[in-house]
């Protein structure tokens, strides 16, 4: 996206920023001399990592092998290559994940990386308190408007407050990153160091498979699903699947954590407006988007999009004052009593608790709400039941028997 103009798809002239900010734009080995020792090092999400800041920042360590040690790397999920987690630089890096994606699984099963189990609604209040400390925060951000202002783009989330509360922000300003609305925007003056790259984002486009089971349950689930609702849907082939069902339906609101593809097919159909929300009335409200480069391109300085902190977006008590809300979310496994895990198997971490619990609490305490917990009653080609007298020895119960 260059100045004002609109999300590129080429490598632009980026030499304008250094222009403008002289005492900030830097190399990424500049900016690193400034990470120390111990110091607890904040990572984007999802397709708003910082590729290219953390590929440098681990070749710098290469380089540089006694620059520092014992860094802590803090992220919620991360998409594609995690070169932190390597072996060669394991006495340099240790994750602690707040929630656990593909990429970060086996490190954490193995037990060479960490995962803390929270609430995501919660995240920013650890790092506003001090309980984990934000030394370094590495984001990537749109450039800057007339103003000074970036945008962290199509990641607010944590991210926010990680700015907020960091020692030092080292951000990688992107032309592909869409400048977004909400909470979005930071002032230069807020960053300490500024290192122009521009590459794609990382994408995580709607999964369109056929799959009939799944696609059963999205045909039941929107039927569920009334004119005037708030909705928010998770991510994966059962979310997709109900996502696509809803295109009959009008006047629907999005209040979301995750905002994919499909809530975005809906926006441009005109199924959702926003227009019987009472609070944020007219927006979409999420806290990051993980999607299609289309779906970024809508998202650039889209009014009708606010992302939001976690803090608002997943809290209880907002999602509460929403009339009519309707959180879907999925589980694993689910058992006679009501007891539900959508983190993890057979005493395996699979992801995380995120914020399921968030909407799924909030959305009962709303006027006329609901709650809506989906999954195929089997797995492994129906060779085993998710529906158990009880759940797996070792499995994380994500929803107690009181939330179902």
């Amino acid at each position: 996206m260059c100045q004002g103009g609109s999300v590129t798809q080429q490598t632009p002239d980026l030499s304008w920023v250094q222009e403008r900010f002289p005492g900030q734009v830097v190399t990424p080995a500049d900016a690193f001399q400034h990470v120390h020792r111990g110091d607890r090092i904040f990572l984007g999400t999802g397709c708003g990592y910082p590729q290219y800041l953390v590929e440098e920042l681990v070749a710098f360590t290469r380089e540089h092998p006694k620059a520092f040690f014992d860094t802590e790397v803090l992220h919620v999920w991360t998409l594609g290559v995690n070169p932190y987690l390597r072996e060669e630089v394991r006495r340099n890096f240790r994750l602690n994940s707040f929630f656990v994606s593909g990429s970060t699984r086996d490190a954490v099963n193995e037990g060479s990386a960490d995962y803390t189990a929270i609430f995501l609604s919660r995240v920013p209040e650890l790092f506003a308190r001090g309980v984990i400390p934000v030394d370094v925060a590495l984001i990537q951000t749109s450039p800057p408007d007339e103003h000074g202002f970036v945008s962290l783009g199509i990641s607010v989330d944590t991210v926010r407050m990680a700015v907020d509360q960091a020692r030092t922000v080292i951000c990688q300003i992107n032309p592909f990153m869409p400048r977004t609305h909400g909470d979005s925007f930071v002032h230069m003056s807020k960053v300490d160091f500024a290192v122009p790259h521009a590459e794609p984002l990382l994408t995580l486009p709607s999964q369109h498979v056929e799959d009939d089971v799944a696609e059963s349950i999205g045909k039941y689930v929107a039927r569920l699903v009334q004119d005037g609702d708030t909705i928010q849907v998770g991510y994966g082939r059962i979310p997709d699947a109900i996502l696509s069902s809803l295109a009959h339906r009008k006047h629907l609101g999005v209040h979301t954590e995750l905002l994919s593809d499909g809530l975005v097919a809906l926006m441009q159909a005109g199924v959702v407006d926003n227009t019987r929300k009472a609070i944020d009335r007219h927006k979409t409200v999420a806290a990051f988007c993980m999607g299609s480069t289309s779906t970024y391109e809508y998202l650039h300085d889209n009014p009708a999009v606010a992302f939001r902190s976690v803090d608002y977006t997943n809290n209880p008590s907002v999602i509460s004052r929403i009339p009519r809300m309707v959180a879907i979310n999925s589980a694993l496994q689910i058992d006679l009593s009501g007891q539900a895990t959508a983190e993890s198997l057979d005493g395996q971490v699979y992801s995380g608790v995120g914020g399921q619990p968030d909407f799924m609490r909030g959305a009962v305490l709303s006027p006329e709400g609901r709650s809506v917990l989906v999954l195929p009653s089997t797995a492994r080609q129906g060779k085993v039941s998710r529906i158990v007298p009880c759940l797996s020895e070792g499995a994380g119960v994500t929803l107690t028997r009181s939330d179902v």
